[in-house]
């Protein structure tokens, strides 16, 4: 399914094959060869998303750009299964396993591997050919790989990313902190009553 969100519609190569479950959502470019899979979403929420040549977007996974973080995926490169790409740059001949997350602003070189269930947190850069181990998280610019069992380090390396702040305008501080976040976010994510479907 595609719909044109915010004046912009979706723009698939004539190869590119997209399965009838999977939705494409606004200003969304998909490349030659591409495969996007049932249960795919695929949502530019005001700012862009490219998908070079090549590119692999697998069962249930879901790519999301904002008006502050477009996302780009390289060519070659795989997205598996319920991955979570949100406000990324993702390198060529890359490989996101099953349940990989990579957050707003993050950076994933060329040739990296994030295997399952791997975190790319908020504004983290991964150097070309960087694997983050199965369960663990890379956090920090440098990166730093943890394994989950350190929360306390990775919670002081991400503590100053500033989730909130970075990526809706709020102060962690804030008292009613979930009640503006929501309302503003919800505000946004409403503009969707007003998509058309285009295919």
């Amino acid at each position: 399914m595609e719909f044109q969100h915010l004046g912009a519609r979706p723009r698939i190569h004539r190869d590119a094959v997209i399965a009838p479950t999977a939705v494409i959502s606004g200003d969304v470019e998909i490349g030659a060869d591409c495969q996007v899979l049932h249960g795919a979403v695929i949502t530019a929420e005001g700012g862009p998303i490219t998908l070079g040549a090549s590119v692999i977007v697998m069962e249930n996974a879901l790519i999301r750009a904002s008006a502050t973080h477009p996302v780009h995926i390289g060519d070659h490169t795989l997205v598996g299964p319920m991955a979570s790409i949100s406000g990324a740059t993702i390198g060529e001949e890359v490989f996101l396993a099953t349940g990989t997350r990579v957050f707003n602003g993050a950076r994933v070189g060329e040739r990296s591997e994030v295997r399952i269930n791997a975190v790319v947190h908020l504004r983290t850069v991964l150097p070309a050919e960087s694997v983050v181990p199965i369960g663990w998280v890379a956090v920090g610019d440098p990166a730093q790989l943890l394994s989950p069992d350190r929360h306390e380090e990775i919670w002081a390396l991400q503590k100053d990313l500033d989730f909130p702040g970075y990526v809706f305008g709020l102060d962690r501080q804030t008292p009613d902190l979930m009640v503006q976040l929501t309302e503003r976010y919800g505000s946004s994510l409403a503009r969707h009553s007003r998509d058309e479907r285009v295919d």
